[in-house]
């Protein structure tokens, strides 16, 4: 398989400066920017990169994904499943390996998966797509390295609701059909920034987003597929744990979609936190904030037996 030099995804002035932000995160306080160089050297030396290795081909589109392999690791490793936003409409893996970076230097296995925009197939092709790169984690977990009961699935924005469908939905829903298998998918715990929790809030009313009713397109049972992939409808007891982080000032997704979450989840008793960033956005968090929500992470997940 293709291999790929770290260096290349990080040797840049943008690059540097937000890596540097959450190398502070993670690594320790004093930890100084012009670290990062070093960092990026260790990294190159420490893990393989796998490209573009196809999952699932359907509506003949070939959905793909990025494996990280520690070099060297004598056993299976706890993996982060990360998932891109973008409103379903938009976005790529590419886009997001800065967000994989505290779990590189953690030693985790990383696995960047992408899926079927609105462009190429509606809903609920994007929901299908990760349940399948789940499945392909699990089939594929010896030759990458992969912890599957150590999985954490992540992502922001329609990646946090996709990462929230893939750790929620069961397998009686049978959105898993387009790679069914005797499989029993489970993770770990869900890491949701700022994700969609009911899709058919957004597609009329106040609260009415254009990405929403172009994901769902034309069908005339829209309200019907909209719940079927909306979080909330699988609130129940036994979920993994989920924290959320929501600015309660975003205007593209509801803060109001992270509160009803939480509401719901405490109510049946599933582990699991919101935290709030106070006049947040959608994303853009200042760096105090983001040392704050990678702190929260780092708490939850090693609360839940996941060391980061």
């Amino acid at each position: 398989m293709m291999e790929i030099n770290f260096k290349t995804f990080v040797l840049n002035r943008m690059c540097l400066r937000v890596l540097a932000i959450l190398h502070l995160v993670i690594l320790p306080l004093h930890a100084q920017v012009a670290d990062q160089f070093s960092w990026a050297d260790t990294l190159s030396l420490q893990y393989r990169i796998y490209p573009n290795i196809t999952y699932l081909v359907a509506n003949g589109y070939e959905s793909k994904l990025d494996v990280y392999v520690l070099r060297h690791a004598p056993e299976p490793r706890p993996t982060l499943m990360y998932i891109h936003g973008g409103g379903w409409t938009g976005g790529n893996k590419e886009n997001s390996i800065l967000f994989l970076l505290p779990y590189l230097q953690q030693g985790w296995t990383v696995v960047n998966v992408e899926y079927r925009l609105a462009k190429i197939s509606v809903a609920p092709a994007a929901v299908e797509d990760c349940l399948c790169a789940l499945r392909w984690m699990y089939r594929n977990s010896k030759e990458y390295k992969i912890d599957t009961t150590k999985i954490v699935v992540t992502g922001h924005s329609a990646g946090g609701h996709l990462a929230l469908t893939t750790g929620m939905i069961p397998a009686s829903a049978g959105l898993d059909r387009e790679c069914f298998g005797p499989e029993n998918l489970k993770v770990a715990a869900v890491v949701n920034w700022y994700g969609i929790t009911d899709v058919v809030d957004l597609l009329d009313g106040p609260n009415t987003k254009s990405y929403a009713v172009m994901w769902m397109g034309s069908a005339t049972n829209r309200e019907e597929i909209a719940r079927r992939v909306s979080p909330l409808t699988y609130v129940r007891k036994g979920l993994p744990p989920i924290l959320t982080i929501h600015g309660d000032a975003d205007p593209t997704v509801p803060y109001t979609h992270a509160v009803r979450l939480h509401e719901a989840l405490e109510k049946v008793g599933v582990p699991n936190r919101l935290l709030t960033i106070h006049g947040g956005n959608h994303g853009g968090f200042a760096p105090a904030e983001l040392v704050k929500a990678y702190s929260t992470i780092r708490e939850f997940l090693s609360e839940n037996g996941l060391p980061i």
